[in-house]
């Protein structure tokens, strides 16, 4: 079964889909959205989801430190609402908490540039999003 991870922010989504075993997670793409335009990119999704076959969707919710969810945490909750209703697919949210902050981190320690680090940084946010629902099913 694949599933398909998702950090969405105001500017761009991050895409990872799992493997068929789902073990591993691997970052797919980023996909330009505009909030103000109501472009969110669904129509990409869309694609992804048939190209790979994805049963599952996981989407970062981006929770405050101290458990309280923000407008982010709520533009995520409006999000993972829609892809439900357009894709008929079960979606759950997962606390992303530092997700990007780690990304960032792994990004740096592989002495990625600034500027390919930026291009990539929401690509392995939902990377680390999968990842980490994935390690939480195998328990």
């Amino acid at each position: 079964m694949r599933i398909m991870g998702l950090d969405v922010g105001s500017r761009t989504v991050g895409v990872a889909v799992s493997d068929e075993m789902g073990w591993t997670a691997q970052g797919i793409e980023t996909i330009s959205i505009n909030e103000d335009r109501n472009q969110f990119g669904f129509e990409r999704i869309g694609e992804i989801i048939k190209e790979y076959r994805i049963e599952q969707i996981i989407v970062g919710l981006p929770k405050n430190m101290n458990n309280t969810i923000g407008p982010r945490g709520e533009a995520s909750m409006t999000y993972a609402e829609e892809l439900r209703s357009r894709f008929q697919l079960p979606v759950q949210l997962w606390d992303e908490r530092l997700s990007t902050m780690a990304a960032e981190r792994v990004l740096l320690e592989a002495d990625v540039s600034r500027k390919k680090r930026k291009k990539v940084i929401d690509k392995m946010a939902a990377v680390m999003i999968l990842q980490g629902f994935l390690d939480s099913q195998q328990l």
